[in-house]
């Protein structure tokens, strides 16, 4: 299977990766388009691929430290020259309210990219996402089904989604 996919419009497609290097690929080639302030909600089964893509897209947004996990931390925050990428993952949340001592209200300005895994578990403590991203398992490999929500992410550059 080729990297690539359709781009239905504006408004989604879905993009399939063959395998984790095409994954990481696809995240340099979106960071070069973004732009803060930017929310992205990412989707999917254990292991489909959300926080290999977060972790190349924090690489390709200029950090160059490790970047872990945030299972059980819950949030990981990054600075790099021109923006702050936080990366939140619920999994473990029981209950969304454990949100509200994180503030992340607070925490958001317009240099900041939040991506937010397992973001069905944060209710209304959540800002709405300019993209949600949904990872699932493919015959080979991974697809993501993509969706731009707002007008923010609607006037993005969609060539990444295209390699």
């Amino acid at each position: 299977m080729e990297v690539g996919g359709s781009v239905t419009g504006v408004n989604g497609g879905v993009v399939a990766f063959p395998d984790e290097a095409s994954l990481e690929a696809f995240a340099n080639e979106f960071a070069c388009n973004l732009r803060a302030p930017m929310v992205i909600w990412l989707e999917g089964d254990l292991g489909a691929g959300k926080t290999t893509f977060a972790r190349g897209l924090i690489h390709a947004l200029g950090y160059k430290g490790r970047v872990k996990s945030p299972t059980y931390g819950l949030l990981e925050q990054y600075q790099t020259a021109s923006l702050q990428v936080l990366h939140m993952d619920l999994y473990r949340i029981s209950d969304p309210e454990e949100l509200e001592f994180l503030g992340i209200t607070d925490l958001m300005d317009e240099g900041t990219v939040l991506l937010v895994e397992w973001p069905d578990r944060g209710g209304q403590w959540l800002p709405d996402a300019d993209f949600v991203f949904r990872f699932v398992y493919a015959h080979e490999g991974r697809d993501l089904h993509w969706s731009a929500r707002t007008r923010r992410a609607k006037a993005m550059d969609y060539s990444a989604f295209n390699t």
